[in-house]
């Protein structure tokens, strides 16, 4: 069996990763994110809603440069507070 935690992930930089974004309000969820991105384009869609309408999902899809620039926008994301979790 492969032990994922000891593989490292090859990706030719640039490119273009996904980031799952979920919160609680769409307004707040795009607002966030533009914030957090400021000027780089990117694209954000809807993706789906908790079973009961609480917490909504959003695709958020841009160009990342490097490791450190897609690791840093991960974390930058996911201390949003209006953002409850990035995967």
């Amino acid at each position: 069996m492969i032990d994922l935690n000891k593989e490292k992930l090859e990706l030719n930089y640039p490119c273009k990763w996904t980031y799952k974004v979920i919160g609680k309000s769409e307004t707040e969820i795009k607002k966030a994110v533009k914030e957090t991105l400021d000027q780089r384009e990117y694209s954000l869609k809807t993706s789906n809603s908790s079973k009961k309408g609480k917490f909504l999902s959003f695709t958020l899809e841009l160009l990342v440069h490097n490791d450190d620039d897609r690791k840093t926008l991960y974390d930058v994301l996911c201390k949003h507070n209006k953002i409850n979790m990035v995967l």
